[in-house]
């Protein structure tokens, strides 16, 4: 095979080439799985409404942060203190002041996981999102599926050259699609749970929620290019 060949974009009689694609799909169980924590507090004035934010907004770091490895990551995002106004004759009076904090914890441990949702769940003026599952970055699956595009560009590449008569002489290009996971977060078909209870105890406590983890699809594809000896037509 000649250098000129071998750079011919769509090959030569002399130096055919074949281009396929590889495709994997795998299905495999999720890595982590994340929640998202709302607590919200009201009262008739600003600094009523915001001490009892702050109180609850500490009780759910610490009940979050009691379940030790088990919580991967826990971030405050958005946080908020509005005034909630009343019509009183031609003017506008405040009536209240509500507050909110959104807070997303992380988990790895999915019985943990089912355990701290109740909990949170029953506490004080306190909502729950999720869980959505997910695969970390760095997991394995992703490779697997890049390793199985691959493998299959080759197998797919093979056949054709088979069918013809030829074989496969050397790999020109090979070109990465993506192997990523789909949809990284998923929503349970429960969606939200939400609570606006005002505290139970031990004896009362709600029992742990039993979660079944969603699996998650992983998909990778490649598109491959080989040079093959000439066919027998």
């Amino acid at each position: 095979m000649t250098q000129d060949a071998a750079h011919q974009p769509y090959g030569t009689p002399e130096v055919p080439r074949v281009a396929v694609r590889g495709e994997a799909r795998l299905e495999v169980d999720p890595e982590i799985a994340r929640i998202g924590i709302t607590v919200s507090a009201r009262g008739t004035d600003r600094r009523t409404a915001l001490q009892d934010l702050t109180r609850r907004n500490s009780t759910i770091l610490d009940l979050v942060k009691s379940y030790g490895d088990a919580v991967e990551k826990l971030e405050t995002g958005a946080f908020s203190i509005n005034p909630e106004l009343t019509r009183h004759g031609r003017a506008e009076r405040i009536r209240a002041y509500r507050g909110r904090v959104h807070i997303t914890a992380e988990l790895a441990d999915f019985t943990a996981l089912g355990e701290l949702t109740t909990r949170l769940a029953d506490l004080e003026l306190t909502s729950v999102d999720g869980p959505w599952w997910a695969l970390r970055p760095t997991s394995p699956a992703h490779g697997e599926a890049r390793r199985q595009a691959a493998l299959e560009a080759v197998q797919r590449a093979r056949e054709y050259a088979c069918a013809l008569g030829a074989d496969l002489c050397a790999l020109v290009e090979l070109a990465d699609l993506g192997a990523e996971n789909a949809a990284p977060f998923t929503a349970a078909p429960a969606g939200m749970l939400r609570s606006m209870s005002y505290g139970a105890d031990e004896e009362t406590a709600a029992p742990p929620l039993d979660l079944e983890p969603q699996r998650q699809t992983v998909y990778a594809q490649v598109n491959a290019r080989f040079t093959m000896t000439p066919p027998q037509l």
